[in-house]
């Protein structure tokens, strides 16, 4: 039987093709969908294919990761425009009946001259993986959520190489921006923390400004730090424009 990992790549490299055959890839009876765009079941998802397709996209995964009954990854889609993704499924007797997402367009490198995707893919520490699942939430929980900012150096290395388009690098600069009232990132709820080895991937909500929004970042750990971080921001659509009734998160 394929892997999650396998199963997550064979169903999206159908927006490539069109091929409504990618969504066998999906239990449609039990299929629950949290992107708020795209309606419910593998009949919503084979019409976004075909949509799609005629962009002529191209998915290129950069990491992907298994956790349990989860695969997520981490890719890049080009539909004309780029725009860099985290793709999250659960899955029940080799099929998919849960799909998360938060989806954000390319932007230019950073201050550090780091873009959104490149940077470490390697799976290290497979024994670390609770322990590293363990850093990320208290470090998502006590900082970003409580906001207690002079906290942020116990679980963040000093020289953080850091993925998000508008930070440099270092645990300095990660902590100035999280207290910048110009950004205005508010966290206010950790959802899910996904793990496999040195990596974890942390799903909150909270708000951007005046928007309601998603954020989903990834860390590397070494040495029960955090060495690397990449995210992506999405605006939750108002309850008016969804497409099914179970929510972003």
């Amino acid at each position: 039987m394929p892997s999650k990992k396998e199963l997550l790549q064979t169903f999206l490299k159908g927006i490539e093709t069109g091929d409504a055959m990618a969504a066998a890839v999906v239990n449609e009876a039990r299929y629950i969908q949290h992107n708020p765009q795209t309606h419910e079941g593998s009949e919503g998802i084979a019409s976004l294919f075909a949509r799609l397709s005629k962009t002529d996209p191209k998915v290129t995964f950069y990491r992907v990761f298994e956790d349990g009954d989860f695969a997520f990854a981490h890719i890049q889609y080009d539909f004309a425009s780029l725009r860099t993704a985290f793709e999250v499924f659960r899955f029940e007797d080799g099929q998919a009946v849960e799909h998360w997402d938060n989806i954000q367009p390319d932007q230019p490198p950073n201050p550090s001259g780091r873009g959104m995707l490149d940077g470490s893919s390697e799976i290290t520490d497979l024994d670390k993986t609770e322990a590293n699942r363990a850093v990320a939430r208290e470090f998502v929980q006590k900082v970003c959520v409580d906001q207690q900012f002079d906290r942020l150096s116990g679980y963040v290395h000093s020289e953080l190489q850091q993925h998000h388009p508008k930070l440099g690098d270092g645990a300095i600069a990660l902590n100035k921006a999280l207290q910048d009232p110009g950004l205005s990132l508010r966290y206010s709820q950790i959802h899910r923390v996904l793990a496999e080895g040195n990596f974890v991937l942390c799903v909150s909500e909270g708000w951007r400004g005046d928007l309601h929004s998603s954020f989903y970042d990834l860390f590397r750990l070494s040495e029960g730090k955090i060495v690397e971080q990449w995210n992506t921001t999405e605006t939750v659509p108002p309850r008016s424009e969804w497409k099914n009734d179970n929510g972003k998160f």
